[in-house]
């Protein structure tokens, strides 16, 4: 075992500024070693003790997925990017690029000091970057969840000079470099209040203060019982139906008949068949996300009971476009995405392997079937030209990328749909994986992308698949999607309420 500090180097010389701030750093080290800490004693070093190897954080990070909240699972997920990327930065530069050594531990008492002495130099301390880092994490995504996390992250911190293995401009360095990874994460991936689309156009819409008036209907199928009672605890005053997926349709039907304001607790297709019921009886609609991926609620800005009950009791919202697909007499209509080609198939063999085998392998298998056919699911005539394509994607509204993450929409009345094709070929997985990696307008021989109101395929084969918001039916001949601009009235907190 070789320390880090090299006992045979020279040592630097004289700078009047550099050596009198090394001078109260000592001071300062000295005086926080004389001071008597009687609360600090059983707590700090087994705080810095658990801190080790970013354990601490890693713990808190799993009790925060645990909630099983969306902002809450980000925070933990934004915390640890931000704890990795300062360990990184720590590890690679800040401790070699600074050899100083380690505090001598005369003036620290006995019973403070860590049984383990770490053996790396001093500056800057990785503790107390990673505990900066990962509670400035947390709390750019969730301010709450910080407040929780901000003062664990101090105590790290500050157990650090308690137990005499740093000084103090050690960790003030180290927490500096920790904000600023967190920092450097949000750059790359922004937040989600980063990208709240824009209050507008507002909605007139109903307020209910007690809920009185409000019908929601919630798919029981999607665990969304602890999501009811706390709707119910904030709302006393709302109706609160419970089915199964098969009895859906119907009881929304039967709330809307008496319900001032429709409401849905579900995923994504069963926001769907909500908003379908909506249109028709010009009611507006309350979404409370209970599904898994829940696209058109975290895209609208309503993340659980805290702000759909907000908006609610206020009155706010705004209105939305609606996608339409149309093919003879048969009609839909979808929120977030249509498609038609390999996705529509990939569903399909997805709902057919999952009662077997669990959702994640089913989609698993589904997407290794899929991607290893021979055939073009699809041929279509696309601007007057018969081409083979793996996929045709258009969502309701222009999907945008945050950083190096998934794109989602930062605007949901845009009056566009945004068209993105991928040409056949060979070796489908490939082009469908440089689809995926190219930018939502990047031309490519895989990928093409386009923003249209309207769009007309004709001469696509029976039997062929659609997809629409996770729902899968059968199209033929001529198909037509196009856009009903702000046709959706939808509650929302809205900035500043």
């Amino acid at each position: 075992m070789s320390p880090d500090v090299d006992l045979t180097a020279l040592k630097p010389g004289p700078h009047v500024l550099r050596d009198r701030l090394l001078t109260l750093d000592c001071r300062l080290f000295e005086f926080a070693a004389e001071r008597n800490w009687p609360a600090a004693e059983p707590v700090l070093p087994r705080l810095s003790r658990s801190a080790n190897h970013g354990v601490l954080w890693f713990a808190t990070a799993a009790a925060m997925t645990v909630s099983r909240t969306p902002r809450a699972r980000r925070a933990a997920a934004r915390g640890l990017a931000s704890l990795s990327l300062a360990s990184l930065a720590i590890n690679t530069f800040g401790k070699r690029s600074v050899r100083r050594p380690r505090p001598v531990l005369d003036p620290v008492p006995l019973v403070r000091q860590l049984k383990r002495q770490p053996i790396t130099t001093s500056f800057p301390s990785g503790h107390s970057a990673s505990a900066a880092a990962f509670a400035a994490g947390v709390a750019l995504e969730s301010p709450a969840w910080g407040a929780v996390v901000a003062p664990v992250a101090f105590s790290v911190a500050m157990s650090r000079v308690y137990t005499g293995v740093h000084f103090p401009s050690d960790v003030l360095a180290g927490a500096a470099l920790g904000m600023g990874a967190s920092f450097a994460v949000r750059a790359l991936v922004p937040t989600r209040a980063q990208a709240v689309p824009p209050a507008r156009p507002r909605a007139d819409l109903p307020a209910l203060p007690d809920g009185a008036g409000l019908v929601v209907v919630t798919n029981t199928a999607s665990g969304t019982a602890d999501r009811v009672r706390a709707l119910r605890d904030t709302l006393p005053a709302a109706e609160v139906v419970e089915c199964e997926p098969a009895d859906v349709r119907t009881e929304l039907e039967k709330a809307a008949a008496r319900a001032r304001v429709l409401g849905v607790c579900g995923g994504d297709g069963t926001v769907n068949a909500a908003a379908q019921v909506a249109l028709r009886h010009g009611l507006p609609l309350a979404v409370l996300p209970g599904g898994t991926l829940n696209h058109f609620a975290h895209d609208l800005g309503v993340e659980g009971v805290r702000d759909l009950s907000r908006a609610v009791r206020q009155g706010e919202g705004v209105r939305v476009d609606v996608g339409r697909f149309s093919c003879g007499e048969q009609q839909g209509i979808f929120l977030n995405t249509c498609s038609v080609g390999v996705y529509p198939e990939l569903v399909r063999e997805r709902e057919r392997w999952s009662p077997r085998i669990g959702g994640w392998p089913a989609g698993v298998l589904a997407a290794l079937r899929v991607s290893r056919t021979d055939r073009h699911p699809l041929e279509a005539e696309f601007r007057g030209e018969t081409r083979p394509l793996w996929l045709l994607f258009a969502g309701n509204g222009t999907y945008h990328r945050m950083g190096l993450v998934p794109g989602r929409r930062r605007d949901l009345a845009d009056g566009r749909l945004d068209v993105r094709v991928v040409h056949g070929g060979r070796r489908p997985t490939l082009r469908l994986l440089a689809a995926a990696v190219a930018g939502p307008l990047t031309r490519s021989p895989a990928h093409a992308a386009v923003q249209v109101g309207r769009l007309h395929l004709s001469g696509v084969a029976p039997g062929t698949l659609l997809a629409y918001d996770g729902e899968v039916t059968e199209v033929a001949g001529e198909v037509t999607l196009e856009k009903l601009p702000q046709a959706l009235a939808v509650y929302r907190p809205l900035p500043g309420g």
